[in-house]
C-alpha cells in the first residue's frame, strides 16, 4: 500500500536529534516559553522575512488571536464582517466566530480552489472590515489583486497559511499581510503534536498577540487583558527548529512530485490541478477533480493508493451552520463533490510517483 501520508517515515530522520532535543528540554527545567520557543520564533520569522513570530497553541488560535487583537488595538470591533472563501476547511471560518466577528462567504475560483477576487467587491458592505485569505491546498491566493482590493476599501487582510509553509509570492518576496500557521504533524513543518504561529511585521499587533496568548499578560500575575491559554509547546518548538532547515528542500521533492504528476497522468476523465509553475504553491496536498469520485478511490484503493478527500462536505451544508444550509454556492459544491487528493510528501519515491500515474492513467468506467 502506498500510503497518502507517513508520519512516522516523515520524522524516522529526526528521530536522534528529536532525543537529543528532549533530553535538552527536560534538563533545562524550563518548560513552557523557554529558550527553544523564542529560538523557533527567531528562526521562523527569518524564514518568513518578517520581524515577528509569536508561537501559539495551533493554527486555529493563531487567526482567532489575530482578530482578537485587532479588536484590542481598535482596528476591528465585534460584529464586523469578514469575507472568507466559501470552500476553505472549517477551521477559517470558526476562527473568525471565536473572535465575535461575521463570516461572509466568497467563491472561489475553480481553477486554483482559493478565492475568487472578482467577487470580492460585490461582498463589501459598510460592515466589511478584513478579508480572510486561505492558501488551500499549498498555494497561495491572489495576493496582489487582494491587498489592491483592501486597499481601496480600507479593509485588513488576515492570511490563513497553515498549509503554505514556504509559498513565496514571487521570488524572494514573501506577503507583506499578518499569517496564521500551524504546525499540525501533517503540514509541510509538522510538529508531532499540535502547533502554531503569527506571523507579522506590525509591532503593535505582535505585542497584542503575545499577550493574548498568555491570559493577556505581559508580566507574570499581572493581567492588562482578556487572554486565553495558547503558547507553543516548548518540545515542540524543539521538534520544530530541527526540522525547519530542510523544510525548502521538502517543498522542493513536492514540487518534484507535482510536476511528475502533471506531466504524466493523462486521463480525461480527470481534472489536474492549476498551477503556474513558480514557487507560489508548495503542495501541501495534489488534489484532482473527477465526477466519479466513488469509483476513483475504490479503484486506486484496490491497487494499493491510499487517498483522502479534502474535504466532502462545504461548510455551508455543516449541521454546525444550520442557518446557511440553505445558500447556494454552486463552485464550491462542484469541489467539494469532485476532489480526492492524491499521495504526496517528503518521503514518497519517484517510483511510487510513477505507479500512481500508471494506475491513474489505466482508469476507464
Amino acid at each position: 500500500m502506498i500510503k497518502f501520508l507517513d508520519l512516522h517515515k516523515i520524522n524516522v530522520p529526526y528521530e536522534n536529534a528529536f532525543q537529543q532535543k528532549m533530553k535538552s528540554v527536560m534538563d533545562s527545567g524550563w518548560y513552557i516559553l523557554g529558550n527553544e520557543v523564542q529560538e523557533f520564533e527567531k528562526n521562523f520569522a527569518t524564514y518568513c522575512q518578517t520581524k515577528h513570530c509569536i508561537g501559539v497553541g495551533n493554527g486555529f488560535d493563531a487567526i482567532t488571536l489575530i482578530f482578537k487583537a485587532q479588536i484590542l488595538l481598535g482596528k476591528l470591533k465585534k460584529g464586523d464582517e469578514v469575507l472568507v472563501p466559501a470552500n476553505t476547511y472549517i477551521a477559517s471560518i470558526l476562527s473568525i466566530l471565536q473572535a465575535d466577528l461575521v463570516p461572509v462567504l466568497v467563491e472561489p475560483k475553480l481553477e486554483t480552489y482559493n478565492i475568487n477576487p472578482d467577487l470580492i467587491q460585490d461582498k463589501i458592505t459598510i460592515k466589511t472590515k478584513a478579508i480572510l485569505a486561505v492558501h488551500l491546498y499549498g498555494q497561495l491566493a491572489e495576493m496582489d489583486t487582494i491587498n489592491e482590493i483592501a486597499i481601496q476599501n480600507n479593509l485588513l487582510v488576515v492570511e490563513d497559511a497553515a498549509q503554505s509553509h514556504g509559498a513565496f509570492l514571487y521570488k524572494n518576496r514573501k506577503s507583506i499581510n499578518t499569517q496564521a500557521y500551524s504546525f499540525y504533524p501533517g503540514k509541510n513543518l509538522g510538529a508531532l503534536g499540535d502547533g502554531g504561529a503569527v506571523v507579522t511585521n506590525d509591532d503593535e499587533l505582535a505585542k497584542a498577540v503575545r499577550s493574548l496568548r498568555n491570559y493577556g499578560s505581559e508580566v507574570k500575575y499581572y493581567n492588562n487583558n482578556i487572554g486565553v491559554n495558547s503558547r507553543l509547546d516548548e518540545l515542540q518548538a524543539a521538534f520544530l527548529n530541527v526540522k525547519l532547515p530542510n523544510l525548502n528542500s521538502e517543498n522542493d521533492h513536492r514540487r518534484t512530485i507535482a510536476k511528475r504528476y502533471l506531466s504524466g497522468i493523462k486521463n480525461d476523465k480527470v481534472i489536474l490541478p492549476h498551477w503556474d509553475n513558480t514557487e507560489n504553491h508548495v503542495f501541501h496536498l495534489f488534489v484532482i477533480r473527477t465526477q466519479k469520485r466513488r469509483e476513483l478511490q475504490d479503484y486506486l484503493k484496490e491497487n494499493g493508493i491510499e487517498t483522502l478527500i479534502h474535504y466532502p462536505v462545504p461548510p455551508h451544508q455543516q449541521k454546525a451552520f444550520e442557518n446557511w444550509n440553505h445558500l447556494s454556492f454552486p463552485i464550491t459544491e462542484k469541489i467539494h463533490n469532485e476532489v480526492i487528493s492524491l499521495p504526496i510528501s517528503p518521503v514518497l519515491t519517484i517510483e511510487e510517483v510513477d505507479f500512481v500515474i500508471q494506475i491513474m492513467n489505466s482508469w476507464t468506467f
